[in-house]
């Protein structure tokens, strides 16, 4: 069997840095000293808690989170939190108007694809409150039914007073992502929210957590991302919660609210510094080594700036494909994403054709996600310039041969 690295553009589990790879090897053997691996040792440990506390505090510095919100860490992946955001949100509202009526509580969803498409479909099957659509991306695609583009500002439908308002940033299976120049017409509408107050802003970020600073990050209510795109393996979820959002949820419960499941509950997490119960012990680590590397190279506007160098090069090459009939581009011009470039390659068994000679040049990872096929590129921080300029030279090689 071959020790040989490929370069793995998969779109998670996904990529990780040789060098913090290698650094995770010997604390699996010898954590901090401790003589104990690291998955072997107590959550509870001060070694443990105290790598804890510098993994949160980096992610402080990084994104410049502010002290109105806590920092967690949490298992269930983003699936997770699209039930947990419902129920402490929901559990919320009931504290703020208990007088509504289940069916008066609105909950507003942006679907923009399919991850989006996901979570508001799991508010419906929770059932307690009313599911806003305040924007579907399939209106304006280009057959009615893709998710091809993120909507103009216009086509948004907020409600007056939601229990929740809920955007995934990034969709990985569509390649559709929320510009983060926030005079882009992509961008997400923040002026067309209600003004003044908390609002209840909700965003998932697990694809692009960490690759460029967010966007008027404390006008949100909570930020979630799995770790398994651009910082860690899976096994790991990341929240950023405002304190007003982590409240009693068995007193909402008295009040009619829906139980939530201990687990799920924000203020379990918060109350017990994310370690209630035993956490991702070994993702954790990993993620804090990966955050100890970008705090070391420079800090985020490092990595943000080389992910739109990384965009361009591929998004060049994507074009010269097209130019010559090659490729063809799933999605609208401004609403591609930084992190997973989707595209087709027309003709056939060109597809697997393309798939089999990346896999050749030791590129894999590159086969589109099962619902919609084709290539999908993912270049998350750990793949770098020089992993995306042998993509980019096999793109180039290979509509240059095709007639």
């Amino acid at each position: 069997m071959s020790n040989e690295r490929v370069i793995n553009f998969g779109a998670g589990p996904s990529a990780l840095p040789t060098d913090v790879l290698e650094e995770a090897t010997k604390g699996l053997l010898n954590f901090q000293g401790t003589g104990i691996g690291i998955a072997e040792i107590s959550h509870r440990s001060k070694e443990f808690t105290a790598f804890l506390n510098d993994a949160e505090s980096h992610i402080r510095t990084l994104l410049e989170v502010p002290p109105t919100h806590k920092i967690l860490f949490t298992q269930g992946g983003g699936s997770g939190q699209f039930s947990s955001v419902v129920l402490n949100l929901l559990a919320r509202h009931r504290l703020l108007h208990p007088e509504l009526k289940d069916e008066e509580r609105v909950m507003d969803y942006v679907v923009t694809g399919s991850w989006s498409k996901k979570a508001m479909e799991e508010a419906r099957r929770l059932g307690r409150g009313r599911v806003n659509i305040a924007a579907d991306a399939r209106k304006y695609s280009k057959d009615g039914k893709a998710f091809d583009n993120i909507p103009a500002h216009d086509e948004y439908a907020f409600s007056a007073d939601p229990a929740l308002i809920y955007y995934c940033e990034n969709e990985t299976v569509d390649g559709v992502q929320f510009s983060d120049d926030l005079g882009s017409p992509a961008a997400f509408p923040f002026h067309k929210l209600q003004q003044g107050g908390l609002l209840p802003l909700v965003a998932d970020y697990s694809s692009s957590f960490m690759s460029r600073p967010i966007p008027r990050l404390a006008d949100h209510a909570v930020i979630f991302a799995g770790a398994q795109k651009n910082l860690g393996p899976a096994g790991l979820t990341i929240l950023i919660v405002r304190q007003d959002c982590i409240v009693d949820v068995d007193a909402a419960a008295k009040l009619g609210a829906v139980p939530v499941p201990i687990m799920l509950s924000y203020k379990t997490l918060a109350d017990s510094k994310s370690l209630y119960n035993t956490p991702s012990v070994l993702p954790i680590y990993i993620a804090g080594l990966v955050l100890q590397k970008m705090s070391a190279g420079g800090g985020l506007q490092v990595y943000a700036q080389s992910n739109r160098q990384k965009f361009e090069k591929v998004i060049a090459a994507l074009k010269k494909g097209e130019e010559k009939g090659v490729f063809k581009g799933k999605v609208k011009e401004g609403s591609v994403s930084w992190m997973n470039i989707v595209f087709d390659v027309p003709g056939e068994g060109r597809l697997q054709g393309f798939l089999d000679g990346a896999a050749e040049r030791k590129m894999k990872g590159l086969a589109g996600h099962r619902s919609v096929g084709g290539v999908r590129v993912s270049l998350y921080n750990a793949i770098n310039q020089q992993d995306t300029d042998r993509l980019v030279e096999y793109m180039n090689e290979y509509a240059a041969t095709v007639v």
